[in-house]
């Protein structure tokens, strides 16, 4: 096992929290920070800082860690996106433009680790990097919500178009002796559009029933929501985060990484397990 050292004081208990999954992994690899290196296109002074919590890694070097350590890319990719937002809420420097730094340099920075051992898990050190792989995400997402289908705009741009293309058949143009002459043009159909309905705005409306709060949007206490899920069961959870003063960062019926957080940091606040996903426990908790 792999003796780390203390990270940084001050950091997030978000980025504290991911950045103690990297090392579980790292160890779980069996790899010291060359073999990582080699099989991930990431320096191994760039591991340095990452486990060291000097600096948040890129999603690239997040899913390659996670494909070497057997993990699930989404979830470790989903508790990346956290920290990130985390981090930039913070007083450290932004992290690393996603899946830009591909480094090789030769040697190590500054040590976290005490690993020089031999790769347990690779003794010829002749395997494949991962570095080329294409990521899941390529970039974290923009703390604003997010806003799905085609924008007001777009549909306006569609309607006019098929107006347009309808009123191509009464074009008149003028004949070689200046009468002018009707040209016949077969009527040109326009086309249905589907118009997307607005956003549904969510509000909370507070109602305690048989001793549980609920907030008006669903009456849910079993549905297991996660990030990247939309819809009234995501309001009401955001509802009953701003019930016990943890912010969500809107009411939007968008799992995003603010709610995220606030899972976390909900979770931690009602002693329950920390995994940033809403079960039927931390629903009980919730409406408590």
């Amino acid at each position: 096992m792999t003796r780390w050292k203390a990270l940084p004081a001050g950091l997030d208990p978000a980025v504290v929290q991911f950045i103690g999954v990297l090392r579980r992994l790292k160890d779980d690899s069996g790899l010291t920070h060359r073999r990582l290196a080699a099989r991930t296109g990431y320096s191994a002074s760039s591991w340095e800082r990452y486990l060291g919590g000097k600096q948040l890694p890129p999603s690239g070097a997040v899913e390659a860690l996670a494909a070497l350590a057997g993990a699930d890319p989404v979830r470790l990719l989903a508790r990346h996106e956290t920290a990130v937002d985390a981090w930039r809420r913070s007083t450290y420097p932004v992290p690393p433009d996603q899946g830009q730094e591909r480094e090789q340099e030769s040697g190590s920075a500054e040590g976290t680790t005490a690993d020089d051992g031999p790769d347990r898990s690779d003794p010829s050190g002749s395997a494949a990097t991962a570095g080329g792989r294409k990521s899941v995400w390529t970039r974290v997402r923009s703390r604003a919500p997010r806003r799905r289908g085609p924008t007001p705009r777009l549909v306006l741009t569609a309607v006019v178009s098929a107006a347009i293309g309808a009123t191509l058949s009464g074009l008149i143009v003028s004949s070689g002796q200046g009468k002018p002459t009707t040209l016949a043009v077969h009527p040109v159909a326009a086309h249905p559009v589907a118009l997307v309905p607005s956003q549904i705005p969510y509000t909370c409306t507070f109602v305690r029933r048989d001793g549980l709060w609920y907030a008006g949007n669903s009456n849910t206490r079993t549905a297991n929501v996660v990030v990247d899920n939309t819809g009234p069961e995501v309001a009401e959870l955001q509802c009953l985060l701003e019930r016990i003063h943890i912010s969500p960062g809107g009411i939007d019926g968008d799992f995003g990484p603010l709610t995220s957080y606030a899972v976390i940091q909900a979770q931690k606040t009602l002693h329950l397990d920390v995994d940033g996903q809403v079960g039927p426990k931390t629903w009980a908790a919730l409406r408590k």
